[in-house]
């Protein structure tokens, strides 16, 4: 079992920045590859980023490549995900996701992520 809990979200202007913070628990977390995925209300979450075990690879969904940066410290068990440049059309709540196993090439697949956080909102007024 792992647990997972995200914190840093908030309210920002378009153009500014924001770090999100996803802290596991519960098992020993470089077992998992870690993601961040984002759902607007009437809309179906989407994949943002996802991190393998040791952070080598990263990889990261078109409409977010080169603003966001997603990276993980497996000492701490902790995963962020840094957000520059925002918009208004990133605004969503942000969701921190594990799965056991290598990243693949299903990283972007919510059925590969086995433990989920409760998310954290992100709002980016224009």
């Amino acid at each position: 079992q792992v647990q997972l809990v995200e914190s840093g979200g908030g309210f920002v202007q378009a153009g500014g920045s924001l770090n999100l913070s996803c802290e596991a628990s519960g098992s020993t977390f470089i077992d998992y590859k870690m993601a961040w995925f984002r759902q607007d209300p009437g809309k179906e979450r989407e994949f943002v980023a996802a991190i393998s075990r040791n952070g080598v690879v990263r990889n990261y969904a078109d409409s977010v490549k080169g603003r966001f940066t997603i990276s993980r410290d497996n000492a701490k068990n902790l995963v962020w995900l840094q957000m520059n440049s925002l918009k208004p059309e990133d605004t969503a709540r942000y969701f921190c996701a594990a799965g056991s196993g290598a990243l693949g090439t299903t990283y972007m697949m919510q059925a590969r992520y086995d433990y989920w956080g409760q998310g954290t909102q992100v709002t980016v007024s224009s």
